[in-house]
């Protein structure tokens, strides 16, 4: 009997990937070739190697789960949200702390945004996972930057053909209150919110499957968190079944000691890493 194989693919879109200019889409508005927002070194190539992965080993794949980073333009992690004690614009990748904001270093745009901007700035810091990092606008919900990868959405397309199948489309990030890398939860929850708390439902769906192959972008950030909530919350506790394809996911320049912090430590709870070359004979041997 074969065994369920379940491919987690976490974020795989343009604005993550250091795409080349043939593969970008034209921005009629600006009469220009749209660029990534936030492109991820090596993630082009990472996702080349990923869609190869499922059209030559698709047959042994029973489902396939796609993350999707989707955020509002006016975002609490978006320079829009932010400007400086004198009025001025706040740059990307710019860090920000409950003590800058209560010094008057930085402070949101809108006044009345400063209560429950501090209280999520301290919640945040208090949890210990993450500082607040203003990132550039970035998988805008509706453009093309939060569109999946082509050669990745036409293999699963494909894959969707032929087992006459659909590749299920978790969305996160919208609400613009709470950064939200992980796909199984926000970093602060919030009660009014469903959407932002743990997905116990996906975490379950996962752990029916005898494997859990996870690939995606970024290594240092989406990747890491959702794996780190899969692997606390996992109800079998098998870590082992998870399976992270190394050269299917990159790091954020800059975090790439956070990355292999993140592998070695999840190698340590059970779980294994394998290149796309190594996964192949896995699928092929189940379908």
């Amino acid at each position: 009997m074969n065994r369920q194989i379940a491919l987690l693919i976490i974020d795989p879109q343009n604005d993550f990937c250091d795409l080349p200019e043939d593969w970008r889409g034209f921005d009629p508005v600006r009469n220009a070739v749209a660029a990534p927002a936030l492109p991820v070194s090596g993630a082009h190539a990472d996702m080349l190697r990923l869609a190869a992965l499922i059209d030559a080993g698709g047959a042994g794949l029973s489902s396939i789960v796609v993350t999707l980073d989707s955020h509002q333009r006016y975002d609490i992690a978006h320079p829009t949200f932010w400007q400086t004690g004198a009025g001025e614009a706040v740059s990307p990748f710019t860090a920000i702390t409950a003590a800058q904001v209560r010094a008057g270093s930085y402070a949101p745009r809108d006044p009345a945004a400063l209560p429950r901007t501090l209280a999520y700035l301290d919640a945040l810091e208090q949890a210990g996972r993450y500082t607040l990092m203003v990132w550039p606008v970035h998988c805008e919900i509706g453009s093309w930057g939060h569109n999946v990868h082509p050669a990745v959405k036409a293999a699963y397309n494909r894959w969707e053909d032929q087992r006459l199948g659909v590749v299920q489309k978790v969305s996160k990030g919208s609400n613009p209150w709470t950064e939200h890398y992980s796909a199984m939860q926000a970093e602060v929850p919030d009660a009014a919110d469903l959407d932002t708390q743990l997905n116990r439902d996906l975490i379950a769906q996962l752990d029916e499957a005898d494997l859990i192959v996870i690939a995606g972008e970024a290594s240092s950030h989406c990747v890491k968190a959702t794996t780190e909530h899969i692997a606390q919350y996992l109800p079998s506790r098998q870590l082992n079944k998870l399976l992270l394809v190394s050269d299917a996911m990159s790091p954020v320049a800059g975090f790439e000691a956070q990355a292999q912090a993140f592998l070695s430590d999840m190698q340590r709870q059970g779980a294994r890493l394998a290149t796309c070359a190594e996964v192949l004979p896995l699928l092929q041997a189940n379908a």
